[in-house]
């Protein structure tokens, strides 16, 4: 059963939290912003009216966004909202409050009963929060890899990790096994770490082999031992395991992890980091506000000129105005030309071209440049450089929340606070990105 905010529930009183805060406070401001109301609309109809009351949809979705925004993690935003009266008020709360809003695992639940549908209502009202400043007609397009939350993937530790997945499972269903190879594998473990060394790299392809070996017999034991019901249910997990066990280096669609085995590695030609394993993500932003106004997550590894139509129809969504004029780098070359959208790429000019149009292309592709900046915050500032949520919906889901919090933190930076004299205070709000144009409130102290 779907329940009020506070805020929306209660009058505010003469001792209410909110009148004791900065009205202008940069996080004040968007909590007033920020369509809330249109936003519980659109969640609503997840909720059934029987049961008991849950959370109040502000205060789930303000959590999620303050997560993201300031990089912390489920349970540091719960810990923190109980320090902070700004995160209670951006949540919606009209007193403050000294107990735990939830517990940390129902964001969890939120994040499931949401989807990436819901996630992406919220990074929705994050671009319409720019107005015009997202409608710009030309847009940058970049691809970056979503990395996910796994170890760097090697066969031995593959192997090593079926073995053990085997002997719990045989525990678990007390299975008497004919052996279990503990002492054994705990040997093969050290010698595989010698595959680098030249004198002992033979060793260690031996070692491999016998632990292909030994996971190989624990697998066909519990397929001869297991009850059918259960052999029913594990039936796709031993047919991942085989897969895991037969496949070779130069091998398609390889598995390299078994808890995300929808995974692909990405080879981008970095020096410090030459193959990242997880999901590529494309990236639309605008040419000057630099305002995200379309992500897309990929859950096939293909050519950056395939992505392109995907990225540019969610783009699309999120805005009035179409697209085009689109700036992409060298990557995107073979890209096939869309309707009404002309596709900027650094190369020899045109001989069709004129001296202008020339100038003009030489000027956009400089500035291509410029979003990469912004896929650097979004990794480094927004947690999009390691995944933590599970499959392909979490992959979209944390995208979707790292767009929206550049997006928010965006025109957070936009409000100005200065003092000036002593006597006054003075408020600006840029409310045009491309002139910079400031309207100044003065409220006496």
């Amino acid at each position: 059963m779907r329940s009020e905010s506070p805020i929306a529930s209660l009058q505010l009183s003469l001792f209410s939290i909110v009148e004791q805060l900065d009205v202008m406070h940069p996080l004040m401001a968007l909590s007033r912003a920020y369509p809330w109301a249109k936003l519980e609309n659109d969640l609503a109809g997840l909720y059934s009216k029987k049961g008991r009351k849950a959370k109040p949809i502000r205060l789930m979705c303000g959590l999620l966004l303050l997560k993201q925004m300031y990089n912390l993690s489920d349970e540091s935003v719960v810990e923190q909202w109980c320090m902070n009266p700004y995160y209670q008020v951006f949540c919606g709360e009209v007193s403050f409050q000294i107990q735990p809003p939830c517990h940390s695992t129902e964001l969890v639940k939120f994040r499931q009963r949401i989807g990436a549908e819901g996630v992406k209502k919220l990074f929705e009202y994050s671009v319409k929060l720019h107005n015009q400043a997202a409608e710009e007609e030309t847009v940058l397009i970049d691809t970056t890899v979503q990395e996910k939350a796994i170890t760097y993937p090697t066969d031995s530790k593959l192997a090593i990790k079926i073995i053990n997945r085997l002997n719990k499972l045989a525990k678990v269903v007390d299975i008497k096994q004919r052996r279990t190879f503990v002492k054994e594998v705990k040997a093969l473990r050290l010698a595989c770490r010698n595959f680098r060394h030249v004198k002992r790299k033979g060793k260690a392809r031996r070692a491999l082999s016998r632990l292909r070996t030994i996971a190989g017999i624990l697998l066909r034991e519990l397929q001869r031992k297991l009850p059918e019901s259960i052999l029913e249910q594990e039936k796709e997990r031993f047919s991942q395991y085989q897969q895991v066990l037969s496949q070779k280096p130069n091998d398609k669609n390889k598995i390299y992890s078994l808890h995300e085995p929808d995974i692909y590695c990405v080879g981008k030609g970095k020096d410090h980091k030459p193959y990242e394993y997880g999901r590529k993500a494309s990236i639309v932003s605008t040419l000057t506000s630099k305002i995200i106004v379309g992500v897309v997550s990929h859950d096939e590894h293909t050519h950056d000129s395939k992505t392109f139509e995907n990225a540019v129809a969610v783009a699309n969504q999120m805005r009035v105005n179409p697209i085009t004029t689109a700036v992409v780098d060298r990557g995107y070359r073979g890209v096939k030309k869309q309707e009404g959208i002309e596709i900027v790429l650094p190369g020899l000019p045109l001989k069709r071209d004129s001296e202008i149009e020339k100038k003009r292309k030489r000027a956009l592709c400089k500035s291509r440049s410029g979003i990469e900046p912004i896929i650097g915050h979004l990794k480094q500032d927004y947690r999009l450089t390691r995944n933590w949520l599970k499959g392909s919906v979490g992959d979209s889901i944390n995208l979707f929340m790292a767009a929206c919090a550049w997006n928010l933190r965006k025109w957070m930076a936009i409000f100005f606070v200065f003092e000036s004299n002593g006597d006054c205070i003075a408020f600006a709000v840029i409310v045009d990105h491309q002139q910079c144009r400031a309207v100044a409130y003065l409220r006496l102290v």
